[in-house]
């Protein structure tokens, strides 16, 4: 095995309790497991969410995590590994998942918060893992931005994200979670930074959902 691959081989399944799953802020010491993890989620062939067939190369560099983690307006969680599976444990180093939360809002109160980054280890891929981290960051998203009497703004908010196209199992995943595809799209950038597309007709998909 790859030693930049996530070990595999010691996280137990058998009685996982996706009720143990719980989110931290994501610190300077993560970088080096989150570039694996969302890498790995993104770039390799296991799990059902990778994007191996469509995108090669990197998902993701330690300088662009870096820079997120220090964006006071985005918010990146991560799920820890701990000895025993419980949050008092102790850390073991490794990621089982992640999230962010990016806050927008513009001049015309226009409030949405943007999800991304989002990974769930392959070994605890249908488990429900993902569902109780999405469901955590939307809670957090929409408590952000209703907070501070933008609740009462004429303009609901909105949580978006993008997916890329030809992924139709993904997308029923999202639309089984009440967002919707709101016709923004865009080609998938090729400038390096972000994986090279393996097709030409590949895609962004923006999904929104209303929150409130």
């Amino acid at each position: 095995m790859n030693e930049n691959n996530i070990n595999q081989s010691n996280i137990q399944t058998d009685h996982f309790d996706k009720e143990s799953v719980f989110l931290r802020q994501a610190e300077a010491n993560d970088i080096g497991a989150l570039e694996q993890l969302l890498n790995c989620c993104y770039r390799e062939t296991a799990g059902w969410t990778n994007e191996a067939d469509l995108v090669g190369g990197i998902r993701i560099t330690p300088d662009e995590l870096a820079n997120t983690i220090a964006n006071p307006k985005h918010y990146l969680f991560v799920y820890p590994k701990t000895t025993s599976g419980e949050r008092e444990a102790e850390e073991t180093g490794e990621l089982l998942g992640c999230i962010a939360v990016d806050i927008k809002t513009n001049n015309d109160s226009n409030k949405k918060a943007y999800i991304g980054m989002f990974a769930v280890h392959p070994v605890l891929q249908g488990q429900g893992v993902g569902n109780v981290i999405l469901q955590a960051a939307e809670t957090f998203a929409t408590r952000h931005l209703s907070s501070n009497g933008q609740a009462a703004d004429k303009n609901p908010a909105r949580l978006t994200m993008s997916i890329l196209s030809h992924r139709p199992e993904l997308l029923a995943y999202y639309q089984r979670r009440g967002y919707q595809l709101n016709g923004n799209k865009m080609p998938f950038p090729n400038d390096g930074n972000n994986g090279e597309p393996k097709r030409e007709d590949l895609e962004l998909l923006e999904l929104e959902k209303i929150v409130s």
